[in-house]
């Protein structure tokens, strides 16, 4: 097994479409085609530093994302970073995929001498959490919006 994490790149665009719409399926959503569009111009634009994405390669295959975005917080000097998106194809999970995503998006935020990483998940997605566990920690926040 041969696990290759890189940037994301326009030639990306079909696998990247595919895996993000899996992604935003497990959680009964969607976005418009324009959104799509707009977000990956975003992630592969090397002038757009603030919205990033990895792709996972197994053998030469894509099988994961992980988007993540720096932003500034009030109680730093430095930004932080959200790792908004993390997935991994249903038949690679298990294999370290979702580790090797993360630890990518921690030495990235390192690089960028961003140390603060973040993210959500909902309560119900128990396989995640055991991972997110072992590489995190929980913290006692709540999320509302409008």
């Amino acid at each position: 097994m041969t696990l290759t994490i890189r940037p994301l790149q326009a030639t990306d665009r079909k696998s990247w479409g595919r895996m993000w719409r899996d992604y935003l399926a497990f959680y009964d959503s969607d976005v418009s085609t324009e959104i799509y569009d707009i977000t990956f111009s975003r992630l592969i634009n090397t002038g757009y530093l603030r919205q990033n994405c990895l792709i996972a390669e197994l053998n030469g295959v894509a099988v994961g994302i992980v988007h993540y975005i720096y932003h500034a917080h009030n109680w730093r000097a430095e930004d932080v970073c959200y790792l908004q998106d993390l997935f991994a194809d249903q038949h690679v999970r298990g294999q370290g995929i979702g580790r090797a995503l993360i630890e990518a998006v921690y030495t990235a935020a390192d690089t960028n001498g961003t140390p603060s990483v973040y993210w959500m998940t909902q309560h119900f997605n128990t396989n995640a959490r055991l991972l997110y566990d072992r590489v995190g920690s929980l913290t006692p926040f709540l999320k509302y919006s409008r």
